[in-house]
């Protein structure tokens, strides 16, 4: 199922109605096009919102840094259309081999999982980063739409209706107007430093990693190489896939400045480890990192907003960075949607209450392994479910009241899991599948919640709502009531109408039942960003409507 459409007028889109503040104001400026701020892009252009996204950089991200796509940003990714590029540009992560000496010792750092009905996706991805900002950015063009590259932020001012960027590009300085911006232009964020909010944390100046992207031979592409040495010198080489490029990582003397030159890398790697048969061919990219460890102390202030690295820096130990900056601009986008479309501005306060705390403890389980790393701990290696965020949770936010309903295994804030249904012609259908695209998704699950779910009303502007009943075994629930106009979520594109579409469905598997944990007749509201916006055991309607408010605007 295509998630994808042209924005259009079409009544009800989920743009922001009426005229703006300013006659030449856009709804959104996106500064920084690496994967959080194209990730939001895709998500604003496929609510049909008007949106600009403008980096510094001449041209888009050619290295390899961040080359792991976490399980939970693969499902992202399958939302936003990005994912079959994605898979296509990346692998399996090998075994580690550590070389001791004569001996290569192998090490597995990630547990090799099946997928299952409600974990499509159980292993992360190895994939350099510059094939994931091509698959996001070829994504964005699909929309039409592209980032402006060599256009930097020089200016910042707002007031309580727009924000103005003065960005000064190849033809001078614009002044661009938008009802909100969002910064998403990395650790040295321009907009962060403007709004005057504070980094909190530290940079260690004397633990440098030199990182080299180098076409190489001599060496098996079938183990991340490691080659550790005393006083916690290390030197690694991780083949990539999909070519003969190996990301390799030097950990650098305190204070030392390295040289770049091909001919003193190669003597480097050949001193360390003891093997002449390695050679560089072609060095593409290289960078020297230094392991920063800081949190924005607010996530915006006003019209402006801060989204992925502007917001928190984590070292790269765990693929944690990238990871939790998709799945910012994931939990933004349609809170920015829906505030636009005419929802209260409370609900943007949602964002940084709900992906600080994210931020914060993933800061702590990246500079954990870090720490251990550094001590050659073997353990610090491992990756698990921690590092997967297939966990992560909202409950307890301001969304997912503590005191809410709970099934079996889930919560109000969790992740929504993926499932197997049978629709009434027999054809099978991922959950996932439905899932897709800009709006909300109601499941009434059993006979009495479909009968609810008939009479939820959902209003005419922002995201809309896709309605599907699912009977127990072989049976389809029919919705009761009737349809409520406009396209649902089916579809997924920019510029459809609001309103809700029914479908149903049979759990002839059982596998909704086992994920969600269901043991009698539940409705369940899905968010646009795939948590549980509500679980309801009794009293559907109700307090379906009451959890409803909270993330839509006002009925008209």
């Amino acid at each position: 199922m295509n998630s994808w459409s042209e924005p259009s007028d079409t009544p009800g889109a989920t743009g922001a109605p009426g005229a703006s503040p300013a006659p030449d104001a856009i709804d959104v400026l996106v500064v920084g096009a690496g994967p959080s701020g194209t990730a939001l892009a895709i998500d604003l252009v496929r609510r049909g919102l008007d949106i600009r996204i403008v980096d510094k950089a001449p041209q888009a991200f050619g290295g390899s840094r961040a080359k792991g796509v976490q399980p939970r940003s693969l499902e992202i990714l399958h939302d936003l259309g990005a994912l079959d590029d994605v898979l296509a540009g990346g692998g399996a992560y090998p075994l580690l081999g550590f070389h001791l000496g004569p001996l290569t010792v192998p090490w597995r750092m990630f547990p090799r999982k099946r997928a299952t009905p409600d974990v499509p996706h159980p292993n992360t991805w190895l994939i350099p980063q510059f094939r994931t900002d091509r698959a996001l950015h070829t994504r964005l063009g699909a929309a039409h739409h592209g980032a402006e590259f060599g256009r930097e932020l020089v200016g910042l001012t707002q007031d309580t209706e727009t924000a103005r960027a003065e960005v000064a590009g190849p033809d001078g300085v614009e002044v661009i107007t938008a009802r909100y911006v969002v910064g998403a232009d990395g650790g040295a964020s321009q907009v962060r430093k403007r709004l005057g909010i504070g980094f909190t944390g530290s940079t260690d100046e004397a633990e440098r990693i030199l990182i080299v992207d180098a076409v190489v031979s001599g060496l098996s592409r079938d183990r991340w190489h490691m080659w550790p040495g005393r006083g916690g010198r290390l030197i690694g080489a991780c083949p990539l896939p999909g070519g003969d490029l190996f990301q390799w990582i030097i950990r650098l003397a305190p204070g030392e400045e390295p040289s770049l030159e091909r001919e003193r890398i190669a003597e480097r790697i050949h001193a360390h480890t003891r093997d002449r048969r390695i050679r560089l061919h072609d060095i593409r990219w290289t960078s020297v990192f230094r392991p920063n460890i800081r949190l924005a102390e607010r996530y915006g202030q006003g019209r402006v907003l801060l989204a992925g690295d502007a917001a928190h820096v984590h070292t790269p130990a765990g693929a944690q960075g990238l990871n939790t900056g998709i799945q910012d601009a994931y939990n933004l986008g349609w809170k920015l949607g829906q505030v636009l479309a005419g929802a209260g501005p409370r609900l943007l306060e949602t964002y940084e209450a709900e992906r600080r705390p994210i931020a914060a403890g993933v800061l702590g389980l990246s500079t954990e392994k870090w720490t251990g790393m550094s001590r050659l701990d073997p353990s610090s290696m491992k990756r698990g479910k921690d590092e997967q965020q297939l966990a992560l949770t909202y409950f307890g936010g301001p969304l997912a009241p503590a005191d809410g309903e709970r099934t079996r295994t889930l919560r109000v804030g969790d992740r929504a899991p993926d499932a197997e249904l049978l629709g009434p012609d027999g054809a099978r259908t991922r959950l996932f599948d439905i899932l897709r695209g800009p709006g909300f998704t109601a499941i009434g699950y059993g006979a009495g919640a479909a009968r609810a779910l008939g009479q939820l009303d959902w209003p005419t502007a922002g995201a809309g709502l896709t309605k599907i009943t699912i009977g127990e075994g072989g049976s389809a629930e029919g919705v009761g009531g009737s349809a409520a106009g406009g396209a649902g979520r089916d579809g997924g594109g920019a510029g459809r109408a609001a309103g809700s579409v029914e479908r149903a469905f049979s759990d002839a598997g059982n596998t909704v039942r086992r994920a969600y944990g269901l043991t009698g007749d539940t409705l369940l509201l899905i968010r646009p960003d795939g948590y549980l916006g509500h679980i309801a055991t009794r009293d559907f309607l109700a307090t379906t409507e009451a959890a409803a408010r909270a993330m839509t605007p006002a009925a008209s």
